[in-house]
């Protein structure tokens, strides 16, 4: 890649400019049907009871023209999706128990195992979104150089990370709590993820482990 190419990336990435309008937004995306994957209790990752992740693959078309983190950003956005970060995933085993997340990859290929230890690895590449209820077990077992990834949170819910077999127990009870989301972070208020997840009743909760006093990107 040429100097001016690699300045061009790195002042995009932290200045967002190129972003596209909701308009463009629309226009970049694909339909596609959601991937549903459930995975059950390990004793260390609770997972969801009863919603299953989900992944749109190839769902939003990133042309040359504008940044593809911002076209991530500009669409969760749009959505109601916010608090958005730009990284990586962290290498090892975490969840969150009070609030789901979004994860759309903008650049490179990435093999990440969800669902914890006996979870199901799967192949992530730029285009794709990823959409964890609550509670469900993510880890990076492998990047390209280039791997970047846009994450962001419903308008409701704490973040907070789990990573050991002390937070398990409240987990279990909080997770279950974590209200359905108004809209699906890819699709809007008609999208495949509403119909997923079926409404639960919301219930008031104290926190669970490793509380952070906002949001915060999940590496």
């Amino acid at each position: 890649m040429s100097i001016l190419k690699t300045t061009k990336k790195a002042v995009e990435q932290v200045t967002g400019i190129a972003r596209p309008d909701r308009r463009e937004v629309a226009d970049l995306l694909r339909p596609r049907k959601p991937n549903e994957f459930r995975f059950k209790d390990d004793g260390l990752v609770p997972n969801h009871p009863f919603w299953p992740l989900v992944v749109y693959r190839g769902a939003v078309t990133l042309p040359e023209e504008f940044d593809p983190a911002a076209v991530m950003e500009a669409l969760f956005d749009a959505n109601g999706w916010g608090n958005s970060w730009r990284n990586g995933i962290y290498d090892y085993v975490h969840y969150h128990s009070q609030i789901h997340e979004v994860l759309g990859v903008a650049r490179g290929t990435a093999k990440v195992r969800f669902g914890g230890n006996k979870g199901r690895t799967l192949s992530l590449k730029a285009g794709d979104v990823a959409v964890l209820p609550a509670g469900t077990g993510h880890q990076r077992l492998s990047v390209s150089d280039d791997f970047l990834v846009v994450g962001a949170y419903p308008q409701s819910g704490t973040y907070d990370e789990c990573t050991t077999a002390a937070d398990h127990a409240k987990a279990v009870v909080t997770i279950p709590k974590v209200g359905r989301p108004r809209k699906d972070p890819v699709y809007g208020g008609k999208g495949p993820l509403l119909a997923a997840w079926e409404r639960t009743e919301v219930v008031p909760f104290e926190g669970a482990c490793g509380l952070a006093s906002g949001l915060k990107p999940n590496l």
